[in-house]
């Protein structure tokens, strides 16, 4: 019987990434995401391809009700959540903090936050109950240092990374593993969110390679396909072009 994982933000980028490669591990896949007509082709995609069941939910986990209860109401072949990848996360705007835009900070607060732990609490007391299971949390380099107008995204990348140790803390008596995943720079859709544009997006990666999200799903894979007695706690993954949040060597 294959085991199932849950992947959210997974209709771009790093979590469709994700989500393939789980799938091709045999893994029935739970995508999650906003954008409704994207998972329903994403979904196909997956089912075309590979011979797992998939189920695609269109929430926003900064909607803290919405998410409890769509993991409450899974249907019960789907309820035993073996991996949980938390990629849904962004960053908005790219100001001096005396000039911020407040709401980019709750944008960024509700998602790359709240909206981990409001899915995370809804799946880890199942976990907890079957004393399996391994959470995977997207952080970022900016959850390791603190760069120029970063501010509050590098804050909650920061949280994210706390809260990973907490987890490890309090999920290690019931044999959870948990895994953070800490990139540098990626080409996803990751810049467009932040600057407003394609066109703006384009020129962060000039006269660099940057990371793939492939590269990340593989780091990942890597992580969950260790045997049982192995935890990869946390890895830290940047460009050959890039040493730190603030040093890229550009051609």
């Amino acid at each position: 019987m294959n085991k199932t994982a849950l992947i959210t933000g997974a209709t771009s980028g790093i979590g469709q990434a994700t989500a393939i490669m789980l799938a091709k591990l045999n893994y029935n896949i739970i995508i999650t995401g906003r954008r409704k007509e994207r998972l329903a082709e994403f979904s196909d995609e997956i089912k075309s391809q590979f011979n797992v069941k998939v189920l695609s939910l269109n929430f926003d986990i900064r909607n803290r009700e919405e998410t409890k209860s769509q993991v409450e109401n899974l249907p019960v072949e789907w309820q035993s959540i073996d991996i949980l990848v938390n990629n849904a996360g962004l960053a908005s705007g790219l100001d001096f903090i005396h000039e911020g835009d407040i709401d980019d900070w709750e944008k960024m607060i509700d998602t790359n936050v709240k909206g981990l732990l409001y899915i995370s609490r809804a799946i880890m007391p199942g976990m907890v109950g079957r004393k399996s299971g391994h959470i995977v949390n997207i952080s970022s380099i900016a959850g390791k240092e603190t760069y120029f107008k970063g501010n509050v995204y590098c804050a909650t990348k920061h949280a994210v990374d706390s809260i990973t140790k907490a987890m490890r803390i309090d999920m290690l008596p019931h044999g959870i593993r948990v895994t953070s995943i800490s990139p540098g720079m990626v080409d996803t859709e990751f810049s467009e969110v932040r600057l407003g544009s394609k066109e703006a997006a384009s020129t962060v990666y000039n006269g660099l390679t940057p990371l793939y999200a492939q590269d990340i799903a593989e780091a990942i894979e890597f992580a969950v396909t260790r045997p049982s007695h192995v935890t990869i706690n946390d890895m830290l993954i940047m460009p050959t072009n890039q040493a730190n949040s603030s040093h890229t060597h550009r051609e």
